[in-house]
């Protein structure tokens, strides 16, 4: 059976796949270009969210282990001392997007489930290459951790939450708390994560409906690992589908389209979590791809997604 596009996706979608149809794509390994046309698009469709009137943001700064200093933006809803927090991390490849793309995310997150989000404005590849990104995420969980009574936080109930690539850190940041033994965590919410760099052969029935290519996808763990990225060598906090041992994590969401370069490995990391004692709830949305709900919000599935997310962020 060929696969479909949601209908409701598909029409939302249409001028985009008109105007890539219309462009010849770059080479693998170009991310200059990458980055600016990415940006533009996933910028220009988070802008056009109506920000929620209840949402508050204040601005923190964490310090790295090497001395730099990491941005934090805290969403809150007004009036809200739900005790507990996420840690969001926000996608793109490794090497795109930003903490102001995802902006209009966080505050509808926060203004649905009630759940504030501390967002991370980490560095990121290929000007800061790993160990930087993840390990700036993990210090803006030490430092959710260190000042959770000032924040109304329960220590107890702090969870990690990303997309694509930011799932794939958050991934890593659990395993690095767990191996760190420290700070516990309640959950990790992992939207269409990025979990493994061997992601390299394209798929013949998912890549022409692909928002995130095969192609995009080498670049992106190029920039990452440079030339260890498919080699024996990458670490597990990089690339967490690489990690054996998977007991002892804090319980999962994991969700991806059906149609999403992803969703193989997704599904295999889920899986090897539930085998692995982890309680894990598994979302696989039928004909939608990378990021649909960002480009189709108001599809029904879109709809169904950010609903079992929201629950997700609330169940802790």
């Amino acid at each position: 059976m060929t696969l479909e596009m949601d209908p409701e996706v598909a029409l939302a979608m249409a001028p985009i796949a008109a105007a890539a149809a219309a462009q010849t794509p770059p080479p693998v390994g170009d991310w200059e270009t990458r980055r600016a046309a990415v940006d533009e698009l996933i910028g220009t469709f988070t802008a056009s969210w109506v920000p929620p009137a209840d949402v508050t943001v204040t601005e923190h700064r964490a310090t790295a282990a090497d001395g730099s200093g990491i941005g934090m933006r805290l969403y809150r809803r007004d009036g809200d001392q739900p005790g507990s927090l996420a840690v969001y991390i926000h996608g793109g490849g490794m090497f795109l997007c930003s903490i102001d793309t995802h902006d209009p995310v966080c505050r509808v997150y926060t203004h649905l489930s009630g759940v504030p989000l501390l967002s991370v404005d980490f560095r990121f590849a290929p000007e800061h290459p790993y160990p930087s990104s993840v390990e700036d995420c993990y210090t803006a969980l030490l430092w959710a951790a260190e000042h959770a009574a000032e924040l109304g936080v329960d220590p107890d109930r702090i969870a990690v939450m990303g997309d694509s690539a930011g799932g794939g850190m958050a991934a890593g940041v659990a395993l690095m708390a767990r191996d760190r033994g420290a700070p516990a965590l309640a959950a990790q919410i992992l939207v269409y994560p990025m979990l493994d760099d061997r992601t390299t052969s394209p798929d013949p029935e998912i890549e022409p409906f692909a928002m995130w290519s095969t192609d995009d996808n080498i670049t992106g763990w190029g920039c990452l690992l440079g030339d260890a990225a498919g080699g024996p060598d990458v670490p597990v906090y990089a690339a967490p589908s690489r990690e054996t041992d998977l007991s002892g994590l804090p319980p999962a969401f994991i969700d991806v389209g059906q149609l999403d370069i992803f969703r193989n490995e997704d599904v295999d990391y889920a899986a090897r979590l539930a085998r692995a004692g982890v309680g894990v709830e598994l979302q696989l949305y039928p004909g939608v791809p990378h990021a649909f709900e960002v480009f189709a919000p108001d599809a029904a599935v879109s709809r169904r997604a950010m609903a079992a997310r929201t629950r997700a962020l609330q169940a802790f």
